[in-house]
C-alpha cells in the first residue's frame, strides 16, 4: 500500500484555507474558489515567467495552457 503525501503546494493551501475559515469565525464565506485562483494566479504566472526567461510560448508549454490562454491571463494580470 503507497502512502499519498501532499505536495508542498497542496499542504500550504490546506493551511492558508484552514487559517481563512478559522479566522472567519464562524461567518459564512463567499467565492472561495474565484478568491484561492485570484490569491494564487499571479504569483504563479510571475514565477514560471521567471523559469521561462519570460519566453511566453515556453511559459504556456510549462503551464499546459494556450500561448494565447497565457497572454490573456497576463493582460488581466497586469505582467505584459
Amino acid at each position: 500500500m503507497t502512502t499519498h503525501h501532499p505536495s508542498p503546494l497542496a499542504q500550504a493551501t490546506t493551511t492558508a484555507l484552514e487559517k481563512y475559515f478559522t479566522e472567519l469565525g464562524g461567518e459564512p464565506a463567499t467565492d472561495v474558489y474565484d478568491m484561492v485562483i485570484s490569491c494564487v494566479e499571479r504569483p504563479m504566472l510571475q514565477v514560471v515567467m521567471a523559469q521561462a526567461s519570460n519566453n511566453q510560448t515556453v511559459a504556456a508549454q510549462m503551464l499546459g495552457i494556450n500561448r494565447n490562454t497565457l497572454r490573456k491571463k497576463l493582460s488581466d494580470h497586469g505582467l505584459l
